[in-house]
């Protein structure tokens, strides 16, 4: 099969999130835009962290323990960030979803973020590479 670049296939328009973002609006727009997750990044656009559902449910458990329902996307992102190299090929990342069971990955070029690549974005770089592949009738 041809190499298949990460950059071929990620998602370039990114929601992102600022440290300081409050939890709830966080949470709304991670549902409007039906996302499990988004990149939280610095005033320079630097990568930070990331924020995903489970780590936003972390608001209900600890608001139910400390009787506080609140707080901003810094408080409960993850830090520091698992990554790939936009020129990564599709076959490599596959094996990395597969042994360290994430859902996304930032993409980073030269130490700036420039996308996000997830396992279904992976899959569909497979399916046209197959499809490319069969013989034609």
């Amino acid at each position: 099969m041809r190499s298949v670049k990460i950059s071929d296939y990620m998602a370039r328009k990114l929601v992102c999130f600022r440290a300081e973002t409050n939890v709830y609006e966080a949470m709304q727009e991670l549902l409007d835009n039906r996302i499990s997750g988004a990149p939280v990044v610095n005033e320079a656009g630097e990568l930070v962290g990331i924020i995903s559902e489970v780590d936003l449910m972390q608001v209900i458990t600890r608001g139910s323990y400390y009787d506080d329902m609140g707080g901003i996307v810094g408080d409960y992102m993850h830090f520091p960030v698992d990554t790939v190299p936009m020129d990564l090929d599709i076959y490599s990342l596959a094996e990395k979803f597969i042994h360290e069971g994430r859902r996304r990955f930032p993409v980073l070029n030269q130490g700036k973020l420039v996308g996000q690549i997830s396992r279904r974005n992976v899959l569909e770089a497979i399916r046209q590479a197959l499809a490319e592949k069969r013989p034609k009738r």
